[in-house]
This record gives C-alpha cells, sequence and structure tokens, in this order.
C-alpha cells in the first residue's frame, strides 16, 4: 500500500524512477528487518518514507554529481540532513508520477505497464494477464522504459496545459485499468481488491481538480465512484462472487453513488458529445438508479453501448453489448452477437466470452452447450472465487 507513495516521493527528489524504485524497496527491506523487534511505528508510511530519504541522500552522496545534487536539495556537504516528511506533497508527487510514466518518449503498452507497476502495486503476471502477452514481454517493457524515462532526462512534472490533452487519454487509461484490477482481481484468491480501487478513485480525483473543464476526466471519476459502490455486495460468504442482478443492493455505497451521479451531472454541464467513460457512466449509473434487478433499463443501456462501441472500439464492449442486448430484446439476440464475436476469432482467451455464452444459452434452454461454456471459463479465469462460480454453474446447469 506504501510503495506507489514511496516511489512518488523518491522519483521528485532522484528524477529518475528506477532509482526510486530501488530506494522504495530498501526501505521496506529496512521495515522487515526492524520492526518484528522495534515494533510497527505510529505513522508507517512516514518511518518509511524517511528511511528512503536517507538512503537517497547516500546514494547522492557516492555519486560523483554529488555537489550539484545536494545544490539541488539545498543543503551544503556539511550540513546535517534533515528529513522533512510532507504527507501532502506525496500525493501531489503521485500526481507527477502519473505523468511521467505515462510521458510520451514511452509507447503506449509501456506507459501502462510502468503505471500498473509503480502506482497499481501491480506484479509483472498481473500486468502480463490484463494485455495477454508473455510474463517476460511486459518485464523487458518495464526496465526498457525506465531507461528511456531516464536517458531522456523527463522531468518529474505535471505537464503544462497545452500538452495535457495529448497526454490525458493515456493517463485515464492507467487509472482505468488500475480500478479494474482491483474490481475484478485477475487472478489470486480474492475477487475484489478494494485498496487498488481506492488508489485509483483518489488519482482520478485529483485530475479532476486539476483539469475541471475536461469532461472525460469527470467521466472516468463518475464511472469509477458509481462501479466503487458495488464493492461490498460483489462478495458473499467466504469470498463467493454475487453477480450483479443477484446483489443486495442494499449493501451498495449510496454515498458513492451520490458521488458518482454528481460527477456525471458535472460532465453534462460541460457539454458535447459524451465520450466512451461518460458513457460508461451513463450505463453504470442506470444500475444505479435501479431500486431492483427487474427495474433495470435494458433498452436504455443497450442504447448507450450502440454508441459506446463505435468510439470505443472493443471486442469486451461488443461482449457487454451482446449482453445488454440479450437482456432487451431476449436471449436469442444477445446470442447472435456473442456468436459474431467467436466467428471473428476475437477474445480466444477471455473466460467472460465462454461465461457470457453460457448464460444466453441457459435462457434458451440449451443446457448441455451450457455447461460445456461455463467449464470452458471456468479453465480460462485464474481467479479462485470466479474459477468456482463458473464450475459450479457447469455442475448444476441452468439453476
Amino acid at each position: 500500500m506504501e510503495s506507489p507513495r514511496l516511489i512518488a516521493g523518491l522519483a521528485g527528489m532522484m528524477r529518475d524512477v528506477g532509482v526510486a524504485e530501488e530506494l522504495a524497496q530498501d526501505a521496506l527491506v529496512a521495515a522487515l528487518e526492524q520492526w518484528p523487534a522495534e515494533g510497527i511505528p505510529k505513522n508507517p508510511g512516514a518511518w518509511l518514507m524517511a528511511v528512503a530519504k536517507r538512503r537517497a541522500v547516500d546514494l547522492v552522496r557516492r555519486n560523483e554529481r554529488y555537489a550539484r545534487k545536494l545544490q539541488e536539495f539545498g543543503r551544503s556537504q556539511d550540513e546535517t540532513v534533515e528529513i522533512d516528511v510532507d504527507l501532502d506533497q506525496i500525493e501531489d508527487d503521485l500526481l507527477r508520477l502519473v505523468f511521467v510514466s505515462c510521458h510520451p518518449v514511452l509507447a503506449p503498452e509501456a506507459r501502462v505497464a510502468l503505471t500498473l507497476r509503480l502506482l497499481g502495486g501491480l506484479t509483472t503476471p498481473e500486468i502480463a494477464r490484463a494485455f495477454l502477452v508473455s510474463e517476460s514481454t511486459v518485464a523487458q517493457r518495464i526496465v526498457r522504459a525506465k531507461r528511456a524515462l531516464s536517458d531522456a532526462g523527463v522531468p518529474f512534472e505535471v505537464p503544462e496545459p497545452h500538452e495535457r490533452p495529448a497526454r490525458l487519454a493515456s493517463v485515464l487509461e492507467v487509472t482505468y485499468l488500475i480500478f479494474n484490477e482491483g474490481y475484478a482481481a485477475t487472478a489470486g484468491d480474492d475477487w475484489v481488491r478494494p485498496a487498488l480501487c481506492d488508489d485509483a478513485l483518489r488519482l482520478g480525483r485529483i485530475l479532476a481538480g486539476l483539469m475541471p473543464g475536461e469532461s472525460e476526466v469527470h467521466g472516468l471519476v463518475a464511472l469509477m465512484e458509481l462501479q466503487a459502490s458495488r464493492l461490498r455486495a460483489r462478495v458473499g460468504p467466504g469470498g463467493a462472487v454475487v453477480r450483479l442482478l443477484d446483489q443486495d443492493r442494499a449493501r451498495w455505497d449510496h454515498a458513492l453513488i451520490g458521488r458518482g451521479l454528481a460527477a456525471l451531472a458535472r460532465v453534462e454541464e460541460l457539454g458535447g458529445t459524451p465520450g466512451p467513460y461518460a458513457l460508461q457512466a451513463a450505463i453504470a449509473a442506470c444500475h444505479a438508479r435501479a431500486r431492483t434487478a427487474d427495474e433495470t433499463d435494458w433498452k436504455l443501456i443497450a442504447a448507450l453501448y450502440d454508441a459506446l462501441a463505435p468510439l470505443a472500439r472493443s471486442a469486451v464492449v461488443e461482449l457487454n453489448r451482446a449482453v445488454a442486448v440479450g437482456m432487451a430484446d431476449g436471449p436469442a439476440a444477445g446470442l447472435a452477437l456473442v456468436d459474431a464475436i467467436v466467428a471473428a476469432g476475437l477474445l480466444p482467451t477471455y473466460h467472460l466470452l465462454p461465461a457470457v455464452r453460457g448464460d444466453l444459452l441457459v435462457k434458451l434452454g440449451r443446457d448441455a452447450e451450457a455447461r460445456a461454456e461455463f467449464t470452458r471459463a471456468a479453465a480460462l479465469t485464474d481467479n479462485a472465487p470466479e474459477r468456482a462460480l463458473l464450475a459450479e454453474r457447469a455442475k448444476s446447469g441452468p439453476a
């Protein structure tokens, strides 16, 4: 939880995200060595940052550019170094780190991988699964990205206003990917990882404050607030997965729903054609406004997906559209759209494709085919609770 904050604060000092990550790891190792004997400090984050900054100063002193760097820190060679931990500054540094990680000097896939690693705390295998590539490919992207930032001397700063629009799309994509890993974990024993959702929400809110006139920033914040409102209801006894239509809506966080609807209203105030995040937020709002699953306006949701599809150009969006059409116009209509995705050879390893197809087949009474689809879906997911749900559906059939 503290690692991204450490890396951000240290990157502000060192102007090198690779060195910052190494120093953060050193501080975490020091904690593992000292805390068992001395106890956990009152403010663990401040302790870690203080240790990391001292090691950063030691590193600078050993560096051949010692004098110039110390001058930047505002200290002389003979002064005693006082470590001042400003937690508000660390929050600002996190935003700077987002923009540095998404700098145009990096290829798009490297921007996403590096930010997920440094700010999201995701492991290399998790990032690899998110992009359907090998772990070695992701590892190489991260190493090369750090080297490219260092070689280019990329400044650790928020871009000037005229530079922001070109870099904003990548920043929003990265933020939402972090959120999604928390909302539906790709692997492990937990279906949700709320801390990641909280990190993404905080970054989104900071971006909204920095760029209040950017409609898509508010659209993303609205989407994340509305989806985060369901987190408690998504998990049942023993960590079991609870599907949207089966959730106890009394467990939804109505404070977050209020925040999400307010952010969506801000999008409408700004005017213009809604972007992909604003449209997805409008879809989430349809669910949030429905007091029961039966009251969900699936016709409106299907229409919103029709507007989203040409903007997103994503097979996953097409799959979600198929679900909405299946609810609005009947399972046969939804299945036709899913089968078109299959025929095009899209999403061959995405577990939700056979899961959705199985659900539609159940509704059509084609139970044997549905069980085969659920079995295939269970084999494709690395998330234990989700695998258990799909395996149970494969076993129990239409129930």
